[in-house]
């Protein structure tokens, strides 16, 4: 019995131009068209999701940034009681 490793299908619809252009570019990188589709999608997918991961900071964020990691850690008040109780936990 062999498993396939396609398990979800998209389908669309393109302009006939639209189609060509796919099919030639797919041609051109030796690529069946399902293939080069499937790739290009998911290289624009991971693109736009590592652009909504990334946080971008200016030059004063980004020295406050760097001044505060090179702070030492001081917890405030509620989080060392938490810190002392979990500590407790594992005595």
């Amino acid at each position: 019995m062999s498993m396939t490793l396609a398990s979800a299908r998209l389908d669309l619809r393109l302009a006939a131009r639209d189609k060509d252009r796919i099919t030639k570019a797919a041609a051109l990188r030796g690529l069946a068209v399902s293939a080069f589709v499937r790739d290009a999608v998911l290289r624009e997918a991971d693109a736009a999701i590592a652009t909504d991961m990334a946080v971008t900071l200016s030059g004063q964020e980004s020295r406050r940034f760097l001044a505060a990691l090179d702070q030492p850690f001081r917890p405030n008040a509620r989080l060392q009681k938490a810190m002392d109780a979990a500590a407790g936990l594992t005595r």
